[in-house]
């Protein structure tokens, strides 16, 4: 009988098949659409306080109550809007949070207007456009921001964007893929890819 190899995951995702999958699946990953971009946005900004695993629970309550994530949608969003959404159990009912989703799908459109896209835009700060790869051993080493969110989180503020300060950027930057840093050993590392 052949033996199953073990495979070698980032110790943060646990055994929660929900945060297997996610680890496996998309966390590292580069995103290249607009709208996963705005999705990754939205889950952050609302994480911020809370574990993730909380908002990957709560994810298609997310996508229920704002617009499948269309920015477009969302910027259209009134007080009413605000009002009904503090009723829905399927999100993180928290006012500041809402409100700040409204106005961050707002200034997500500014950008894409600017950069032409939006994932051009964090790109743009990126050495030669292109993702960051680490190659951390332990989850000790991994950082919670770097020079590189600091720089993204201040130019977001100056746009007025909220929730979104260095560490959520940097979450934010890992989930998109835009920095990876699965561990060297982890069966997701690029370097273990090839």
């Amino acid at each position: 009988m052949k033996e199953e190899k073990e495979v070698r995951r980032c110790g943060w995702c646990g055994t929660d098949p929900l945060y297997i999958d996610y680890h496996d699946n998309e966390w590292g990953k580069e995103v290249t659409d607009d709208k996963r971009m705005f999705e990754f946005l939205i889950l952050e900004s609302a994480q911020a306080g809370l574990s993730w695993i909380t908002i990957l629970r709560k994810r298609e309550g997310y996508r229920k109550a704002f617009a499948g994530f269309d920015a477009e949608a969302i910027s259209r969003f009134t007080p009413e809007d605000v009002e009904r959404l503090m009723q829905d159990e399927g999100i993180v009912r928290n006012r500041r949070k809402i409100e700040t989703t409204i106005t961050n799908a707002r200034l997500f459109l500014d950008v894409q207007k600017e950069f032409g896209s939006f994932c051009n835009y964090m790109r743009s700060f990126l050495p030669d456009g292109k993702p960051v790869v680490n190659r951390w051993k332990t989850l000790g080493e991994v950082p919670a921001s770097t020079p590189l969110s600091d720089a993204i989180s201040k130019d977001m503020k100056k746009r007025g964007f909220k929730f979104f300060g260095t560490t959520i950027c940097y979450a934010h930057l890992q989930a998109t893929g835009y920095v990876n840093d699965h561990l060297a050993d982890c069966h997701c590392h690029p370097d273990n890819l090839k």
